[in-house]
């Protein structure tokens, strides 16, 4: 179900991509054209959902841009506070800022979009681990890691999508481009 659903609302890209974590893929999931849709998204989430109901979560926070309507949709789902982090423009670092709160002992889901290495959702974890706050796991439409990460990671669907360091990206050595989709200004 879930693969049909990113398939028909063209959230499954292929081509050659430079993806936020600074690896190359030539495939490339695009959870905005699938988040464009409330009833879609919903969909796509209550599979997370049903995975995580039982779990005594007190904030869900996504790191923005991917994860700000994850945690809004599971937040909604569980009935629960969504909140975000963003970076700071001067330090490119996240933080928690517009008076969210994250308070000792408050057990944290952390959500987003598209887990590959990790990254964003590690950043966002050091903000709340900064605050006391427990971290739960990691929820996210799509989970394409290759490596186990230090977290659980509660997903709707896994992939297995390579990616490649951009020194042995067998799509730049054929020269064909890439393009960047992702939010992420720096890499």
């Amino acid at each position: 179900m879930v693969l049909d659903i990113l398939k028909r609302t063209e959230a499954l890209l292929e081509g050659h991509f430079l993806l936020s974590s600074g690896k190359h893929s030539d495939r490339y999931i695009q959870c905005a054209k699938v988040l464009q849709y409330p009833e879609e998204a919903g969909k796509v989430l209550k599979v997370v959902v049903d995975q995580i109901k039982d779990f005594d979560v007190d904030i869900v926070l996504g790191p923005a841009m991917g994860g700000v309507l994850v945690a809004y949709e599971i937040g909604r789902q569980l009935g629960k506070k969504a909140i975000f982090t963003e970076r700071d423009k001067t330090s490119d670092i996240m933080v928690l800022r517009r008076g969210f709160e994250i308070k000792k002992g408050d057990k944290v889901l952390i959500a987003e979009d598209v887990v590959t290495t990790g990254k964003s959702a590690l950043e966002a974890i050091e903000v709340v681990k900064k605050f006391g706050g427990e971290i739960l796991g990691i929820a996210c439409i799509a989970d394409r890691s290759k490596e186990k990460l230090q977290y659980p990671v509660y997903s709707a669907i896994k992939l297995d999508i390579e990616s490649y360091d951009k020194d042995h990206c067998p799509l730049c050595n054929k020269g064909i481009p890439y393009i960047k989709p992702g939010s992420r200004e720096k890499i």
